[in-house]
């Protein structure tokens, strides 16, 4: 039997299965992990959405097949938030559709656009599915640098000029996972006005919209003039309403991307299970009774906090992110100039001090300065993870033996 199997010979090996191997193996020794790695919100979902889920779950009539972009009315509540939000008109036919996550409506969205040899332009690092739901689908990625200190449209022009054929569409997200990066409104118009000029699509990812601190709201992509026109915007209920194992996405805007979604999306699933979505309309339509999302943002910011004055104490100074679940910390000079990148890195400092975090090589090579933590633990166990740093950083031979 043969095993030619082009696409999966094009992913490389999953780097962040490394660091799980090593913590799976001292979790079986018996020792205390404390895992900063996965994004995987450990909140509850609220009980508004909950009472829903059974309450609908209960009904025989939402046991049946769904359709695949969703259910009318959820595609209206995700407008209609829309309008409420940022101000931006959406027609839940046309403009609107419901999907399994970000991570199933984008890989489908390129499977139905992306056609061998076209190229995608990705920021790099970013979240791993942007670039490679390109090259699950054939397609060639580009990767434009997105590090401090260099200006990311340049960094764009530059690649322009030196890639043939020239590029499809351009993958992004802001707020920036795993930078944490945050934009304007006027960074959005900027590349709306870039995509129009270039003939190119513009995918958004807004997973982390409302995960926004100290006075900054983040802005969407649609907002901008004219982005209908060259691009969609993807949201997810996973971060806002930490309802991650939902699975509950949209893809909204422009109206020719959407209808070649939902046309594949029609060959591939029947739409998710009825009552999460109907539990989904309840989210969206009844958030501010509930206050639901702020009191998400406020959690994720006192651990943020945590852990910025507690590794700051034990030695490691780490810039305070404006938004995201994540801080994006550069590795300790001395470690970076002894050669050690952040796969090494991240290896030793779970085997050392007892935390495991995500090796920003896994987002891309100009990730490899970085290492990402993820805000999923409570502030005692982020202390308790602030004093495994502060032993692992006093230990001098970790150099010696590197």
């Amino acid at each position: 039997m043969t095993e030619d199997f082009e696409t999966i010979k094009r992913l490389p090996p999953y780097v962040f299965a490394e660091v799980n191997k090593i913590k799976a193996e001292a979790r079986k020794k018996g020792e205390d992990i404390i895992d900063l790695g996965m994004g995987n919100p450990d909140s509850p979902t609220p009980d508004y959405i909950i009472e829903k889920l059974v309450e609908a779950s209960r009904n025989s009539k939402n046991h049946r097949y769904s359709v695949s972009k969703g259910i009318y009315k959820l595609r209206v509540a995700i407008c209609n938030m829309y309008k409420r939000n940022y101000d931006v008109d959406l027609d839940p036919d046309s403009e609107a559709i419901v999907t399994m996550g970000i991570k199933e409506g984008l890989s489908h969205l390129m499977l139905a656009t992306i056609n061998k040899g076209d190229v995608a332009f990705v920021p790099n690092p970013s979240y791993p599915i942007h670039a490679y739901s390109v090259i699950i689908a054939g397609g060639d990625v580009r990767s434009i640098p997105l590090v401090p200190g260099e200006d990311f449209f340049e960094n764009l022009m530059t690649a322009l000029k030196q890639t043939w054929p020239k590029p499809k569409m351009i993958i992004l997200s802001f707020p920036h996972n795993p930078t944490t990066i945050t934009v304007d409104i006027d960074f959005f118009e900027k590349l709306v006005d870039f995509a129009k000029e270039n003939g190119i699509y513009i995918i958004h990812d807004h997973a982390y919209a409302d995960l926004t601190f100290d006075g900054y709201k983040s802005p969407s992509f649609l907002q901008a003039k004219g982005a209908k026109d060259v691009g969609v915007e993807f949201f997810t209920m996973s971060k806002s309403y930490s309802m991650a194992g939902f699975r509950v996405g949209y893809a909204l805007g422009n109206q020719t991307l959407i209808n070649a979604l939902s046309r594949i999306k029609s060959y591939l699933d029947y739409g998710m299970f009825q009552p999460i979505q109907i539990a989904s309309i309840i989210a969206l339509n009844e958030e501010y009774k509930h206050d639901a999302i702020s009191k998400m943002v406020e959690h994720y910011k006192k651990r943020r906090d945590v852990l910025i004055e507690s590794f700051n104490n034990a030695g490691w100074h780490i810039e305070k992110p404006k938004a995201t679940m994540f801080v994006w910390a550069k590795i300790p000079e001395h470690y970076l100039s002894a050669g050690i990148g952040s796969l090494e890195f991240s290896k030793m400092l779970l085997e050392k001090g007892k935390v495991a975090v995500s090796p920003g090589i896994g987002f891309g090579e100009y990730g490899d300065q970085y290492v990402r933590f993820a805000l999923v633990e409570n502030e005692m166990r982020i202390r308790q993870a602030a004093k495994g740093v502060k032993h692992f950083l006093n230990s001098q031979s970790d150099l010696h033996h590197a």
